[in-house]
């Protein structure tokens, strides 16, 4: 990363994280590389903890396409997007110097609201019903209705986010070279009156979602964005598509996503 020297760590603020992360910061500045605390003057943004606080780092810091993100896991085991351990300084200075990394692009979902300003997701959007009851959705795609769904609610996910909510409810795992996104169902209900395709679906890179809440008494679906809950409660229309921003994240060149998929689930 010769041309990428300002770094923002993201992580929590407890006293234990900033003891635990203090030598990350020595080692940053040992190697040349200037810590900033305004994440808009980045260009490498690294995220400490897990998956989780990598996608709350890549939401928190407004989905930036100019800078390289990088997973630091103070687990015990690598996730999907951690390449590294934080007790395993070794593996970074070797990444730093003898730049043994490579750099994935993965695409996001931008989602719209009603007429609300646009959302993105890495992982993936869910809507589900907010009470005990299904509810229904009228299901377009490019305009065109598909199904009418009544059921618990659908996943929305991108190819990287194929492998957490969307492989839960047994949909596929998707490599993420490929410019597209699934939806999967969440408990619908197929009878005489309500048919819906059973199966999750891949929609291609130009194709646009729109999702209908019919308005029949469960007009307040729970819509979660990556590991948040937005707070806007009453929804009549929720359209999906991919997004122009691409997250970039280092990756060690031995530990590319299908070895993360071996290693998390086989």
């Amino acid at each position: 990363m010769p041309n990428r020297r300002n770094v923002f760590f993201y992580h929590t603020k407890s006293s234990e994280m900033v003891e635990k992360v203090q030598h990350l910061y020595e080692l940053a500045e040992r190697y040349s590389f200037k810590i900033v605390s305004d994440f808009r003057q980045a260009n490498v943004i690294v995220s400490v903890g897990g998956d989780g606080t990598f996608l709350q780092a890549v939401r928190k810091t407004g989905f930036r396409d100019d800078c390289l993100y990088a997973g630091i896991s103070t687990s015990g085991n690598l996730n999907m997007y951690c390449d590294f351990h934080l007790s395993d300084t070794s593996k970074m200075i070797e990444a730093m110097t003898l730049e043994q990394i490579e750099v994935h692009r993965y695409p996001t979902i931008e989602i719209t609201l009603d007429n609300n300003p646009p959302f993105y997701a890495l992982n993936e959007l869910s809507i589900r019903s907010s009470i005990i009851k299904t509810f229904l959705l009228e299901v377009f795609i490019d305009n065109i209705h598909f199904e009418t769904f009544r059921g618990d609610g659908m996943v929305i996910s991108t190819p990287t986010g194929s492998t957490a909510y969307n492989k839960s409810v047994n949909g596929a795992v998707v490599d993420p070279t490929l410019p597209c996104f699934q939806v999967s169902e969440l408990a619908s209900l197929n009878n005489n009156t309500y048919r819906t395709l059973g199966s999750p679906f891949i929609l291609g890179s130009d194709r646009v979602l729109t999702l209908k809440v019919v308005q029949d008494g469960n007009d307040y679906p729970t819509i979660g964005m990556d590991n948040e809950a937005m707070s806007i409660q009453h929804i009549e229309n929720v359209q999906t598509k991919l997004s122009g921003k691409i997250i970039k994240t280092v990756k060690l060149k031995d530990n590319s996503f299908w070895e993360k998929v071996k290693r998390t689930f086989l």
